[in-house]
């Protein structure tokens, strides 16, 4: 229904309702920025801990895997925030900084693989690499197709 449409008696309700949503979607915000800094915070200790515990085992090629691993979910995590806060100052989600996330993820996930507990089967690996190719082709989709045509290019 547009605007316009609504009745007279209606519109003190509208505009609160709109009042509403707007701070209910602030303290959203709030909420998400929060919870991606105390993720930030754990994905930080995480890491040490696991450094600590590569080296107390002398396993260090091991731990220093996972460790890579931890430190690529922080560098998703650091691009989420990113996301956020240029969302937060006016400009648009960027679909391109999901696909990097999904891409960073697809690539851990293929850096630890090796060392996981259980042995991968070959047709995991498969899925793994075919995804992250699948993911890459996507991101590489996106960026052509916002160079090509100008409405879709950034500002």
């Amino acid at each position: 229904m547009i605007q316009t449409e609504l009745p007279s008696e209606f519109k003190g309700i509208n505009r609160f309702a709109i009042k509403a949503m707007l701070y209910l979607n602030g303290f959203a915000h709030i909420v998400i920025g929060l919870a991606l800094a105390t993720s930030i915070i754990m994905f930080t200790w995480l890491f040490f801990v696991e450094i600590s515990a590569a080296a107390h085992a002398n396993n260090l090629i091991h731990g220093f895997i996972h460790a890579l691993g931890t430190l690529m979910l922080l560098w998703s995590i650091s691009a989420l925030i990113s996301a956020v806060m240029r969302y937060l100052n006016g400009s648009k989600l960027e679909v391109e900084t999901f696909i990097e996330v999904v891409m960073v993820l697809f690539l851990r996930k293929l850096i630890v693989l090796p060392v996981q507990d259980a042995k991968p089967t070959l047709e995991e690996v498969g899925i793994w690499v075919g995804g992250a190719f699948l993911i890459g082709v996507l991101y590489i989709l996106v960026i052509r197709f916002r160079k090509t045509i100008p409405d879709f290019k950034r500002k």
